[in-house]
């Protein structure tokens, strides 16, 4: 067991005293037996006019803030505390689903469908063309490692590169390009898997960097995106095809959703033109704290 802690801090910058419209945050993370959350505290400057709490479609905890007041800059300070327990991955799946290709449970199928649909067009199957070059032709191929080898193939086959402007590549830019940000990564995963029939979903959250004697770790200093695969017997299992991790191990979930657009951190507006606005930074703090065996 690793306590780890989160400090989250967004600054927006303007020209001249602007209003604000309604901010939306996913800061908060979700609980569960692999990470249970410890302390929390949102920390807003100006200090907005009400804070309110909902969950979303998929359980995701979301503050709405509400303004009624005008600055020159606008920050978001978010502290976390998780008790994060890393989950070893073995693939225990349900025995029908230990090769690919299988079938969900006929019980399951509404529930996975749409995180089975594709989202993204694909007119000429490259991608789908993409995903089934690690399938053994005439064979059936075990499903983990079908997974864990699309996962590591990712991470070799394209450069990783931060990018300043908001949103997420399609996949088949990705592709074409041969490089692109965690969560372009994990939209391109997401799809390729799709296109085999798996379930997947997008996940957003915190990656703890080790010290420098521990793995090399992309995508430390900011948010951080992967995906997660259902399989049947294992659950949702964590791949970041960014770093190659399989399982939860340095990844701390705060959102999950089926596009990277529904599981932004912080989306809101501001009353003004737009050559008010500065700018924004970002800064992001994962710090690690061992504790005892569980």
């Amino acid at each position: 067991m690793t306590i780890l802690k989160v400090r989250h801090l967004t600054t927006y910058r303007y020209r001249r005293p602007v209003g604000f419209g309604e901010h939306r945050m996913m800061f908060r993370p979700r609980d569960s037996y692999d990470q249970r959350l410890l302390g929390s505290s949102l920390r807003i400057v100006p200090t907005p006019q009400s804070v309110r709490w909902v969950h979303d479609a998929f359980g995701n905890a979301v503050a709405l803030a509400r303004f009624d007041s005008a600055a020159e800059e606008l920050s978001f300070e978010s502290r976390i505390e998780v008790e994060h327990f890393p989950d070893p991955v073995d693939f225990q799946s349900e025995d029908y689903a230990k090769s690919y290709p299988f079938a969900y449970a006929e019980d399951e199928q509404p529930d996975l469908a749409p995180f089975i649909v594709r989202n993204y067009p694909d007119p000429a199957g490259e991608l789908e063309r993409w995903a089934q070059r690690f399938l053994r032709p005439g064979q059936d191929t075990p499903t983990g490692r079908l997974l864990m080898t699309l996962t590591t193939a990712i991470g070799e086959s394209f450069v990783y590169n931060r990018r300043t402007e908001t949103g997420t590549q399609d996949p088949l830019t990705t592709l074409r390009l041969g490089r692109g940000t965690c969560r372009d990564f994990a939209l391109f995963m997401i799809e390729a898997v799709r296109a085999l029939g798996f379930a997947a979903r997008f996940v957003s959250g915190y990656l703890y960097v080790p010290t420098r004697d521990g793995p090399r770790r992309l995508g430390g200093g900011s948010t951080h995106a992967w995906c997660q695969v259902y399989i049947p017997g294992a659950g949702w299992v964590e791949f970041d095809p960014t770093n190659g991790i399989i399982g939860n191990r340095d990844l701390v979930r705060v959102a999950v959703a089926r596009l990277p657009s529904q599981a932004v951190p912080l989306t809101g507006t501001f009353r003004g033109s737009p050559e008010d606005e500065l700018g924004m930074s970002v800064e992001v703090q994962v710090t690690s704290e061992d504790g005892p065996g569980d």
